[in-house]
């Protein structure tokens, strides 16, 4: 059987987590997320960002996180604004724009959106009823790219949106990826100050499904839970995201099982770079994408299986790699085995 490369969920989720569903399986619990252990993550979370004022939601994927979040704050005009590489242009079936809410796309050669890039796009609109309002950046931290935002370019981001009336909206799906990357300088509290919303993705990092929604901006958490209720995302059973979240966020579990991710994708990476491989985002967490002969490529996807990113040219492609909390030492050590013998 071949070794998946292709996504950090994959496997089902870390062994505390079975544990634990299975220890509390009979304990009876009140519904729809008031259940004790909902309860305690919250609480474990709001300390982890220092932020008791957030409030914090459990659903269970990161499509659905982000359909809930943008469609409760944006009125039926105003529009998101997004890198052209990010999730919600590309991966989720239209769902924002099923809501009613148009997407503008903006181009950039990192997968992150900066001050200047937003500019553009207000100068563009002109605040007349004859288009959209752009009232909402969306910005994935890491990014589809394997980028990560440094807390200088967060603070500026940050900045330019209040100052122009923006909310600021992080993708948090590969959140513990990001902030564990041995380049990065920001922390989850410097998140929740920077951020209006944020989530703290469970599915690509150890849970078997769940994402924890964190609204800072005490304005949008009126009436909130209405709107996860409205789009089918409010479990009766809400105890089975609770004790993922639990015993995620106990003793830095969260934080722990990110770093192997970005550890064992860096090991591939550094082989790479021994052999002079170029790659075509220059990334720190458990996303990378080198360049690649496809002669080569043949050879890898007889024993692993990835995505071809992206063609390069007639010799060429970049391919997509992607480690998780329980990629072994052995796939590793086997991938670099067939890397050193062909290149």
């Amino acid at each position: 059987m071949k070794f998946s490369f292709k996504n950090d969920y994959s496997e089902g989720c870390h062994p505390n987590i079975l544990e634990a569903l299975l220890y509390s399986n009979t304990n009876q619990q009140a519904g729809y997320g008031e259940d004790e252990y909902s309860l305690k993550a919250k609480d474990l979370i709001k300390k982890t960002i220092n932020n008791q004022e957030a409030d914090v939601y459990f659903v269970s994927g990161g499509t659905q996180a982000n359909l809930i979040v943008i469609s409760s704050i944006l009125r039926p005009y105003q529009c998101a604004v997004s890198a052209s590489t990010g999730h919600i242009l590309n991966n989720e079936t239209g769902a924002i724009e099923a809501t009613g809410h148009k997407i503008l796309s903006i181009e950039t050669e990192d997968g992150k959106l900066k001050p200047y890039d937003i500019q553009t796009v207000l100068d563009s609109h002109l605040n007349v009823p004859h288009q959209v309002m752009p009232k909402l950046v969306y910005i994935s931290n890491s990014t589809e790219l394997g980028t990560i935002y440094q807390r200088q370019e967060l603070e500026e981001l940050s900045d330019f949106c209040r100052k122009n009336n923006l909310y600021l909206f992080m993708d948090g799906a590969r959140l513990g990826h990001a902030i564990t990357s041995e380049i990065s300088d920001l922390s989850l509290e410097d998140i929740a100050k920077l951020t209006d919303v944020f989530y703290l993705g469970g599915t690509k990092n150890g849970a078997l499904i769940g994402e924890a929604i964190i609204i800072n901006n005490t304005s949008f958490q009126q009436d909130f839970a209405f709107n996860i209720k409205q789009k089918g995302a409010l479990l009766a059973k809400g105890r089975l995201l609770g004790i993922q979240f639990l015993e995620l966020m106990k003793n830095d579990l969260y934080f722990d099982l990110a770093k192997h991710a970005n550890q064992q994708a860096m090991k591939i990476k550094n082989a790479l770079l021994e052999k002079g491989t170029v790659f075509l985002s220059d990334t720190y967490t458990n996303q990378i994408f080198p360049v690649l002969s496809h002669d080569i490529i043949e050879i890898l996807s007889e024993k692993f299986e990835f995505y071809v990113w992206k063609n390069i040219d007639e010799k060429s492609s970049a391919i997509r790699l992607i480690t998780s909390w329980n990629t072994s030492d052995q796939a590793i050590q086997d991938f670099i085995k067939i890397i050193d013998e062909n290149l």
